[in-house]
């Protein structure tokens, strides 16, 4: 489990498709850690958002092993050799909790539809698939590219597609410590919804093709009904 508060960034040092139909990949990520930092092999590690588990390391680079699944649902087959990733360990027990709770499991990519300044903060809004949209609310949590946000504003479909928008506000300190602030219009990031949002859409979808009529499943109901 993570919180989306990002450590460090890292440098994609090589990208190496594996696999008998070259579907998979080899990431070697350069980061260094400190001695006490204590990199374990096995652990997991989110890059950019997408939960990894450490096969190799060296002093200073970290190398992941990468399913198709991931390369096809997230941008991790996109982030160019040389280019930077957000780095974050997973949560250690009695750690201060200080984003929400993160998964590292992208649900899906959205795209940067714009850039705007406001005064020393930066609202940057996002299209994101439509299939989303029923996890995503305002002032809910988001994940983007690892980084814990909140979400501003939910808004129309962008343009002539189906896809619709939100925005956030990037404070600086995010925008110097991870890689959003590098963000350009076009640019794809990883998304991941609310994990509670997500397992609530869960239990309702179940309930609705089940025709449970627990007063659990009632009240959820009820719930869906004043949304």
């Amino acid at each position: 489990m993570f919180t989306g508060l990002v450590e460090k960034q890292g440098i994609v040092a090589s990208r190496t498709l594996t696999g008998r139909d070259g579907k998979n990949a080899e990431l070697v990520v350069r980061a260094r850690f400190e001695a006490s930092e204590r990199v374990t092999l096995g652990e997991s590690i989110a890059v950019d958002g997408c939960c990894l588990t450490v096969r190799t390391f060296t002093s200073d680079t970290l190398t992941f092993d990468v399913s198709s699944e991931s390369l096809e649902r997230t941008t991790l087959g996109d982030v160019s050799v040389g280019g930077s990733v957000n780095l974050e360990r997973a949560l250690a027990a009695g750690e201060r909790f200080g984003g929400h709770v993160v998964s590292g499991h992208v649900d899906g990519t959205g795209t940067c539809a714009s850039i705007d300044a406001a005064d020393a903060y930066t609202r940057a809004t996002f299209s994101f698939p439509k299939a989303l949209a029923r996890f995503i609310a305002e002032k809910g949590s988001i994940t983007i590219n690892g980084v814990s946000l909140t979400v501003n504003h939910v808004g129309e479909p962008a343009g002539n597609t189906s896809d619709e928008t939100f925005d956030v506000m990037l404070i600086p300190h995010t925008q110097e410590v991870t890689t959003l602030g590098t963000l350009r219009a076009g640019s794809r990031v990883n998304l991941e919804v609310d994990l509670f949002a997500r397992y609530v859409a869960r239990m309702l979808d179940v309930d609705a093709r089940t025709n449970n009529d627990d007063a659990w499943a009632a009240r959820l109901a009820r719930f869906a009904e004043k949304r």
